[in-house]
């Protein structure tokens, strides 16, 4: 066993892979080149079109051991991932890995493909029941959570090698152009698919809505798509939103939200070319609210909002308020709507938005972003991952990659949820590292870095409940009383990989 440099204790090895421990947000380089896929010529006359999504995989070359991938702008409305083991287990092919963007709650239908051998690891972030069957020991199969920026990476450099990738195309013609825009199950950005289809050896197209070539505009190219299949239904838009889309109306949601703002506003960024981005929960919400009236009266015009959009921030883009939105992931349908229309609207790669191994990501462009956690520390260490419980629920998404290009990343939480203290002695599991949060925002006071004394020193002039995190801990748990340590077994069961491919955490079975 190893320990990385924030202590948290390290298997040497994880899935026959050797374990890199993090060191700190700055010093892993990149070494060699881009990874690259086999060249192939299609001649003038070859079809690409395939009958069946079984036919398009037994011409993919897919086989025992390789890997596969899928994107999840579907969210859990996806319905091509279990389609595909479907498929896969039909065909009688085992030890599968998924090295998807992510799965979801509606992916639990493949815990008997896991339980039978078809897959046998997730190279993803993973939500919902596969998660907290592997933490409960119920279930075997190894985990490597990535962040976005880290998948996109992780891919670009050849560490995870995808041999067959398949691609939602909401709108595709027969030589594989595509977009996520029209047909009806459009999601908008196909932001996380660029890297499958620029990486995998293999590239299927998947669509419910074969149009006639040339598909206008292209998001995905022919020339990095091998087969085309026509399917019956991808999925459920309408289920993309993961959470609210409206402002919270919660009295400790709002009391957050003007507290974050109160921060925003005393760090000087809040200013014409200011750039921004928030989540799409009614808290985080709130938070742009009160942002986007601070721009009103001082009439600043921002730069642009990233990340997963909102209809929210289709408004404040419409509105004048920001130049451009950079789009890697529509949030609802208001969003998916504005990126078929508004050239201001721009789809990203998830490479171009987070991957912290190229020229320059758009995260490194961040003045403000606002996380989510499940729990903090006093070291200003969040878990964005597992629960208090111990269960993986979560994947990373953009934490890790947003909280290091930010130059302000503001954790936003209530103080305690289910009588549990959001504050820790220790977070049960590390997902962002504290040398790159900046702020913890509760509605019982406001936690500075003591990396920025100056914020500290502007929020106090301006009569901001501003507390030290451990005063901030005391009060909470004068309230909930401390939290009994939870229990682990030795057995490993998910790494949570940092941004630059080293290993930040380890999630281990709970002990029942």
């Amino acid at each position: 066993m190893a320990r990385n440099a924030l202590g948290r204790e390290l298997p040497d090895t994880f899935a026959g892979r050797a374990v890199v421990p993090y060191q700190d947000p700055w010093s892993r380089r990149p070494a060699g080149d881009r990874a690259t896929r086999p060249l192939r010529r299609v001649d003038p006359g070859d079809r690409k079109i395939m009958d069946t999504l079984r036919a398009a995989i037994e011409a993919s070359g897919l086989k025992d051991g390789m890997t596969i991938s899928t994107h999840h702008h579907l969210r859990n409305g996806d319905r091509l991932l279990n389609h595909v083991v479907r498929i896969i287990d039909q065909v009688g092919l085992k030890d599968i890995k998924i090295a998807s963007s992510s799965v979801h709650p509606v992916h639990a239908e493949l815990v008997p493909a896991i339980r039978e051998g078809v897959i046998t690891g997730l190279e993803c972030g993973v939500n919902g029941l596969i998660g907290e069957l592997c933490t409960k020991g119920e279930l075997s199969c190894p985990i490597i959570v990535r962040s976005h920026g880290g998948r996109a990476r992780s891919m670009a450099t050849g560490e995870v090698k995808v041999d067959v990738a398949f691609v939602a195309a909401p709108c595709c013609d027969e030589y594989g152009n595509m977009n996520g825009f029209t047909g009806r199950s459009a999601f908008g950005s196909m932001g996380y698919a660029h890297v499958d289809a620029q990486y995998a050896r293999r590239v299927i197209a998947v669509t419910d809505n074969l149009v006639p070539y040339p598909v206008a505009p292209v998001s995905i190219s022919q020339s990095q798509v091998d087969f085309v299949v026509k399917s019956e239904q991808l999925g459920d838009p309408a289920k993309i939103v993961s959470t609210t889309t409206r402002v919270t109306t919660d009295p400790i949601g709002l009391q957050i939200a003007r507290y974050a703002a109160m921060v925003i506003e005393a760090s000087g960024y809040l200013k014409d070319g200011f750039a921004f981005q928030t989540g799409s929960g009614g808290t985080s919400l709130a938070v742009a609210e009160n942002v986007r009236n601070l721009m009103r009266r001082q009439k600043i015009r921002g730069s642009f909002g990233c990340g997963g959009i909102t209809g929210y921030f289709v408004d404040m883009l419409e509105e004048g308020l920001f130049q451009a939105l950079f789009d890697v992931q529509c949030f609802d349908l208001r969003a998916v709507e504005s990126i078929r229309k508004n050239r201001n609207h721009v789809e990203i790669s998830a490479d171009t938005y987070a991957n912290p191994f190229n020229a320059g990501a758009v995260v490194n462009r961040l003045d403000v972003v606002i996380l989510g956690a499940t729990e903090v520390d006093v070291d200003f260490n969040a878990n964005a991952n597992t629960e208090s419980n111990g269960y993986l629920l979560h994947n990373t998404g953009g934490h890790t990659d947003t909280a290091a290009g930010a130059r302000l990343a503001i954790v936003v939480a209530p103080s305690m949820r289910g009588r549990l203290p959001i504050v820790r002695d220790q977070v049960t599991t590390i997902t962002t590292p504290g040398a790159v949060v900046d702020v913890v925002v509760t509605e019982r006071g406001i936690a500075v870095n003591d990396r920025h004394p100056d914020l500290k020193a502007e929020l106090l002039r301006r009569k901001a409940p501003v507390k030290d995190i451990r005063q901030l801990q005391k009060e909470i748990e004068a309230i909930t009383g401390t939290p009994r340590p939870l229990e682990f077994e030795d057995e490993v069961v998910a790494l949570i990989e940092y941004r630059d491919g080293s290993i930040i955490d380890a999630v281990r079975r709970v002990k029942a």
